[in-house]
């Protein structure tokens, strides 16, 4: 026999499971449902069938289903009972995917090659001797470093960028600090901290300056301005972050033509 509690409110819908179709409400019970006003939900049920066979039995059949689930999901306030399950993406279209993240990793990986595979040796055996660049009437950008220098190994793969694109208008020369054949021009341009920057109008007229880390832009504007003939640089005299020039390992020049 169903448990009723003095509180209306205690019942509890499992003990009296109410469908129009199959169940009907005890007679000693509908004066104190109709006094209290008690209404009991309407429950919908879907039942979800696992097969492995290409044709699945009826409910009349008599070998029973696989497996069975019942979702009887509660009626909401608004009438409407949603029941689905997530959709998850197909076998072609994880596969796409795969194919995709591996297209982006393996450009990534050769993008961050390309950038920091360059060298200061690299850039080394692509400059133009000093002695050539102020004479082939180009505007020239001269820099000076050496192998030991961390901000110059740092700089080298934005250094290879600007060249790259201005290479056929301005001259690069790279003097190598620890080569006493520069002794003059370290003198000359007041080179205290490399990487040291100096920028050169057709006439081997010094225009401006910049030395150690700064943004690439710096480089690119002031490589821009020699190209197109200005007079000034946008950025003159900037200093960042340099390693110091009295920290060099000055040899003997072997060849007399090395700029490096």
């Amino acid at each position: 026999m169903a448990r009723v509690t003095s509180n209306p409110l205690g019942l509890h819908h499992g003990l009296l499971p109410y469908s129009s179709s199959s169940h009907q409400i005890p007679n000693f019970f509908k004066p104190f449902i109709q006094h209290h006003q008690i209404k009991y939900p309407r429950y919908q049920k879907t039942i979800v069938s696992c097969q492995t066979t290409p044709n699945p039995p009826t409910e009349s059949s008599s070998s029973a289903t696989p497996e069975n689930v019942v979702v009887e999901p509660v009626q909401g306030n608004d009438g409407k009972v949603e029941v689905g399950f997530p959709e998850y993406p197909t076998k072609s279209v994880n596969k796409q995917i795969a194919v995709v993240s591996v297209l982006a990793a393996v450009g990534l990986f050769l993008s961050s090659r390309m950038d920091f595979g360059v060298s200061l040796k690299d850039l080394s055996a692509m400059a133009l001797p000093y002695e050539e660049a102020l004479s082939n009437g180009k505007p020239t950008v001269v820099e000076f470093y050496a192998d030991w220098c961390e901000v110059c190994r740092e700089l080298a793969p934005d250094v290879y960028k600007v060249e790259q694109q201005y290479k056929d208008r301005v001259n690069f020369v790279m003097l190598n600090v620890d080569n006493t054949k520069w002794e003059q021009e370290l003198d000359e341009f007041g080179v205290e901290g490399i990487p040291h920057f100096a920028f050169l109008d057709n006439n081997g007229n010094e225009e401006g300056n910049v030395v150690g880390r700064l943004p690439r832009r710096y480089l690119l504007e002031n490589v821009d301005a020699l190209a197109r003939g200005e007079a000034s640089m946008p950025h003159s005299r900037v200093v960042g972050l340099y390693s110091s020039a009295e920290s060099r390992k000055v040899h003997q020049v072997i060849d007399p033509r090395s700029h490096s």
